[in-house]
């Protein structure tokens, strides 16, 4: 159980990573309609699961934007794992993300009667990238009680930074990116491990590919952008 929910939490923060911008337009379009799906891979280039996002509903109130995107998760032979929606809030050039709507209803069901509670510093990403810039780091958190115990699990995103630009083409398209590393630290009970990880981020799309290594350097997971439509 354990196992599995870490995954989670650094697939939270995996596949959040960007939405979040400094005016909601740059590098994700808040548009209903708009739908995504993305491949992931493992070491050895083999699907494991694909993932599908969809923009439900945006609404707009004064100067804030709210968004809700749903999320459904298949395995690499098609088969439902979890589904579930979240809502994202623009205000004050910032996008807020409701983590604990990120919690997909099957886990929780699956996990009986803990009492799970997730919370996280935003994700920011500035329009106006250039190379070498530093990022600000990011984190999400799980509190997980059950039986009368507490474990806490979390995943910071440090060392944040843009890298470089390259262009990236996958069965969705060609795309002009901006490359963003960071370095994913997953701490649950006495483990603690660091996974260095980079996305390419394309203005108007969000995220094209990203790259998950060991600490030698080697790839230990991928997921690429393979449909897109708005």
């Amino acid at each position: 159980m354990k196992t599995k929910l870490l995954l989670f939490l650094s697939f939270l923060i995996g596949t959040t990573s960007f939405f979040a911008q400094d005016n909601c337009s740059k590098f994700y379009p808040m548009t209903e309609g708009v739908s995504m799906e993305y491949t992931n891979y493992n070491k050895k280039g083999k699907v494991e699961n694909v993932s599908s996002f969809k923009v439900v509903d945006v609404n707009n109130n004064g100067d804030t934007t709210n968004a809700t995107m749903d999320i459904n998760l298949k395995d690499h032979k098609g088969k439902d794992i979890y589904s579930t929606n979240y809502n994202l809030t623009c205000k004050d050039n910032v996008v807020t993300l409701d983590y604990e709507s990120l919690l997909p209803t099957e886990m929780m069901q699956q996990y009986g009667d803990m009492d799970i509670e997730v919370s996280g510093n935003d994700i920011e990403i500035p329009n106006n990238l250039s190379v070498g810039q530093n990022l600000r780091d990011a984190n999400v958190s799980m509190k997980i009680g059950m039986s009368g115990i507490n474990m806490n699990m979390t995943v910071n995103m440090v060392n944040r930074k843009v890298e470089k630009k390259e262009s990236i083409t996958t069965t969705a398209g060609t795309y002009d990116c901006f490359v963003l590393y960071s370095e994913n630290q997953s701490k649950m009970m006495m483990a603690n491990q660091v996974y260095p990880t980079r996305v390419w981020l394309a203005a108007g799309v969000g995220m094209v590919k990203q790259e998950t290594y060991k600490k030698n350097g080697d790839v230990m997971s991928s997921t690429m952008l393979t449909a897109y439509s708005k």
